[in-house]
């Protein structure tokens, strides 16, 4: 699969490793040339650092793996508002949500996967891979479920095939719109975490089988 990645943080590393290993075609752009390039040298010899502009083009799939606050930058850099997202799958993790805290930031109360939905008309948003660390997918760890929110189908499908190739089980709970509850969960998480509490043990365990019962 052709991938771009926008952004050159450790998500982008850590995702692009697990996705290069898995055989996948891999272009990171940012906003800095030269971040790119020592992103796309730390994902693998296969990975190429391009613009922003470039790494969307006739990709399969985009990753933005940027901080909230830029996203609308990067966005635009990638020629978002003039249809080059349109059609493509766009993986979006970003948590916008108050650092320590967990409240969520977008002052119109929806989610921020939402926003990039307007801003990249016609791209084919999918929530996803936002609750876990970089090095979940660059360490050798269990696997986890990586939940995701979506309104188209094949985005879907592209999600769950890179969330399995990352060593994870994908989950679809609903159409873009409940991506709000994602969020609101990676908010949740975070502040018990800087509370110094295991969120892991603020839920109930309730076996699948159970579940579907």
């Amino acid at each position: 699969m052709r991938i771009g990645i926008l952004g050159t943080g450790t998500l982008a590393v850590g995702l692009g490793t697990a996705w290069t290993r898995a055989g996948h075609d891999i272009l990171v752009g940012g906003r800095s040339p030269e971040n790119a390039k020592a992103a796309a040298e730390r994902i693998g010899s296969t990975a190429r650092a391009v613009s922003p502009r470039e790494a969307v083009d006739e990709r399969d799939a985009v990753l933005l793996a940027v901080a909230w606050e830029g996203l609308a930058d990067i966005l635009h850099a990638a020629g978002a508002g003039d249809g080059s997202l349109a059609g493509i799958p766009v993986l979006d993790p970003t948590n916008a949500v108050e650092h320590g805290v967990g409240t969520l930031l977008t002052t119109d109360g929806r989610a921020i996967a939402e926003h990039v939905a307007d801003w990249a008309p016609g791209a084919h948003v999918v929530k996803a891979f936002h609750l876990f660390p970089a090095a979940q997918w660059t360490e050798s760890r269990e696997p986890v479920t990586v939940a995701m929110a979506g309104d188209d189908p094949h985005a879907l499908e592209v999600a769950a095939h890179l969330a399995r190739d990352a060593g994870a089980h994908p989950a679809v709970i609903g159409p873009l719109h409940r991506a709000r509850q994602l969020e609101e969960v990676a908010g949740f998480v975070i502040a018990l975490a800087f509370a110094g509490q295991d969120p892991n043990a603020a839920i109930p365990h309730v076996p699948a089988a159970a579940a579907t019962s």
